[in-house]
């Protein structure tokens, strides 16, 4: 496995975990590569200093304590669940209907829906307040 340092074309910065660098290449080129935050294709490599053979590297614990975690995802989750029961869910509309907003040609509230990364770099560079919606948190399964 290699792990390679990588952002978005917005600048969010995030680790991915490939095979082999040929893998990293292939999925690239097959434009399978997403940003985990705001979901850009636009994903590159970022300079990296190598692990030097030799050299015996320190393992850490990890990145986030488990009970501080736990917090993180139960707010996001809190956020996540007050957007949906307080907003109007616009579905694929998103972008247009933030605009029109934006604009005053429909009312001022609350909305969210999907939008492209495209969609989202041309409402923010419109001045159009946007933010991603935090991700659902997976679903507890029963393990037999």
């Amino acid at each position: 496995m290699i792990k390679y340092a990588l952002s978005c074309d917005h600048d969010h910065a995030f680790e991915g975990w490939f095979g082999s660098s040929s893998d990293y290449d292939d999925q690239a080129a097959r434009g399978l590569l997403e940003c985990p935050v705001c979901g850009s294709k636009g994903v590159r490599k970022q300079i990296m200093a190598p692990a030097v053979a030799g050299t015996k590297a320190q393992r850490s614990g990890p990145a986030v304590d488990p009970k501080v975690r736990e917090m993180m995802m139960t707010a996001m989750g809190e956020v996540r669940r007050q957007v949906e029961e307080n907003f109007d869910y616009v579905g694929d509309r998103f972008a247009k209907e933030a605009r029109d907003i934006h604009e005053g040609r429909s009312e001022d509230r609350g909305i969210y829906g999907e939008a492209t990364p495209q969609e989202v770099k041309a409402l923010v560079e419109d001045g159009v307040r946007v933010a991603p919606l935090p991700p659902a948190p997976p679903k507890k399964t029963e393990v037999n």
